[in-house]
């Protein structure tokens, strides 16, 4: 079929906007009226990983104030109004977890009408990766609980993931968080092959060994030892420290540091 380009009537073509003076642009936003609009509230929920005896742990807070009294939530709160979304996180951290200088990273937006009973909230999730050795100063904190992380689902296949206490009591989360907790792990799961962020799991000093067994932690299923190392040993992350495991009962063996991490 033959096709025809229409003729353009050069009296309906629309013409260039002119872009405004500074003069026109500070009317407007002199006449503004920002209650035009509504106003959804925003806060920023971080996720806290670390792994230990073969577990993926997340730290959780006892809400204090309705709603949801009562019941364990992941460390959030409302961003000031003048506070960057960055900075906010990095305030939950320090204010509720007494942690600071974390491998942080903004996960999703998570914005479903009625997520929050109180009013619009849209939250934008992090999460954060520390060393147990670090997050075990602060897991006794007044109202903080640490959680083990139950993922019931496979690989990156997604969905909601649950807590539970060390005697195996469930913890219930509230809001979305058990959605925001599920997507953090699907996020970690997909990236760890081909980002570093292991190592932020993991001491200063660590085995091979030790690496390995974050991985299969994060991911949930075990991996090849000799496949495992050799694709460590040739990824140039890795530098050897020259020195040896200390105060166990098997041969010692030899501990490495992440490339970009100064010696200990």
């Amino acid at each position: 079929m033959l096709c025809v380009d229409k003729m353009v009537d050069p009296k309906k073509t629309p013409k260039t906007t002119e872009p405004a003076s500074p003069r026109e642009e500070a009317e407007f936003l002199a006449s503004y009226d920002a209650a035009a609009y509504p106003h959804p509230s925003v806060t920023v929920d971080v996720v806290l990983f670390s792994v230990s005896g073969g577990e993926l742990r997340t730290l959780v807070i006892r809400r204090a104030d309705h709603p949801f009294k009562g019941a364990w939530a992941l460390p959030g709160g409302f961003c000031g109004i003048d506070e960057s979304l960055d900075a906010a996180a990095e305030r939950v951290l320090r204010q509720k977890c007494s942690l600071s200088d974390l491998y942080l990273e903004q996960l999703a937006t998570f914005g479903r009408p009625g997520r929050d009973p109180r009013t619009r909230v849209i939250s934008v999730a992090y999460y954060a990766l520390v060393d147990i050795a670090r997050f075990h100063e602060h897991e006794r904190s007044a109202g903080a609980e640490v959680g083990r992380v139950v993922v019931p689902w496979q690989g990156e296949a997604g969905g909601m993931a649950h807590l539970v206490a060390a005697n195996n009591e469930p913890l219930p989360l509230a809001f979305d968080h058990e959605e925001i907790l599920g997507t953090a792990v699907k996020r970690i799961r997909g990236k760890l092959n081909y980002t570093p962020i292991g190592f932020q799991l993991l001491g200063e000093r660590f085995t091979l060994l030790e690496l390995q067994q974050v991985h299969e932690t994060v991911l949930g299923h075990a991996l090849n030892k000799d496949s495992f190392r050799r694709r460590m040993l040739a990824s140039g992350e890795l530098r050897a420290t020259g020195h040896m495991q200390s105060g166990v009962d098997h041969r010692p063996a030899e501990l490495y540091r992440f490339a970009t991490k100064s010696a200990v």
